[in-house]
């Protein structure tokens, strides 16, 4: 599985402080750091970015680009102009993050992003808001993605997200994604998928939010998830998602399957996967304490 590193983000101090300040070295250091940690792509979230976002983009770029310019870029902003603008100076054919199913978003940047030549995330969030079920994601997918080929983009250029929502208070929107990235073959041949997998998590104590992500993060790859945007400081999830932990990955699947393990004779990292799997799949009530009983 692909993965795409998070934490070059506006939203943690120490980065939102660096962009804000014109400061390269956080950016730099991060940036090498998530090279080290094996991330495929960079993601450079500069949230609304309503100010300054058309300067700011195209400056984060060239500094991560001073470092590391072998790793393709994330663009990731609600402003319009900041894309466009950092779309001008990427060395590697970046990804725009990302593009909604809406028609005042969608008609001004599918055409931007396809004279770039880039690739884009189609998010799945429609006119009404987050969907409600695989059906509803299933009809913003086709819609998107019709507009998109119109414009010469190819369903392989295309990574689809269809929204990850916080377990703790969506669990049924959990088990929707899951349904929806099984039909996405079929409804876009040839397209690519992500999502931003630390969402699950978003919300339970900080302890517990690892286990949900790489639980998570196993359960879609079963229903062909190619990438995950994630966390870099997750080495468990990593060394998941590199194909190192096939023990979890057998395990997390087998529930999915309808198995029951004896619970006694697995170790007690083992039992915390089992546990995390059924309160995802809806089998257990989510609570904070769900590793405990």
């Amino acid at each position: 599985m692909l993965l795409i590193g998070e934490s070059l983000n506006v939203i943690t101090k120490k980065i939102g402080t660096a962009f804000k300040e014109r400061d390269p070295k956080p950016i730099q250091e991060e940036v090498l750091f998530q090279k080290e940690k094996g991330m495929d792509y960079i993601d450079i979230n500069l949230g609304p970015a309503k100010k300054d976002g058309h300067e700011l983009m195209p400056w984060v770029v060239e500094v991560v680009q001073e470092v590391v310019d072998d790793i393709p870029l994330v663009l990731d902003t609600s402003n319009i102009e900041a894309i466009e603008a950092g779309l001008k100076v990427c060395k590697l054919t970046p990804i725009v993050n990302s593009i909604m199913c809406r028609p005042e978003r969608y008609e001004k940047m599918i055409p931007m992003t396809a004279e770039a030549g880039a690739g884009f995330v189609a998010l799945l969030w429609g006119p009404e808001g987050l969907p409600r079920d695989e059906n509803e994601r299933a009809v913003l997918c086709v819609e998107l993605l019709y507009a998109a080929n119109e414009a010469g983009i190819p369903n392989e250029k295309i990574w689809v997200d269809g929204i990850v929502t916080p377990v703790n208070i969506q669990q049924p929107q959990a088990i929707s994604l899951m349904e929806f990235q099984g039909m996405l073959e079929d409804i876009a041949p040839g397209a690519r998928s992500t999502c931003g997998v630390s969402n699950v998590s978003n919300g339970p104590p900080e302890h517990l939010r690892p286990i949900l992500n790489q639980t998570y993060t196993v359960m879609l790859q079963k229903y062909g998830m190619e990438s995950v945007i994630a966390d870099p400081l997750d080495d468990q999830l990593i060394s998941i998602a590199r194909g190192e932990r096939q023990d979890i990955v057998d395990l997390i699947y087998g529930i999915m399957d309808g198995e029951e393990p004896d619970m006694d004779s697995l170790a007690k990292e083992m039992q915390a996967y089992v546990k995390t799997t059924k309160v995802i799949l809806g089998k257990s009530l989510y609570s904070d304490s769900w590793l405990e009983l």
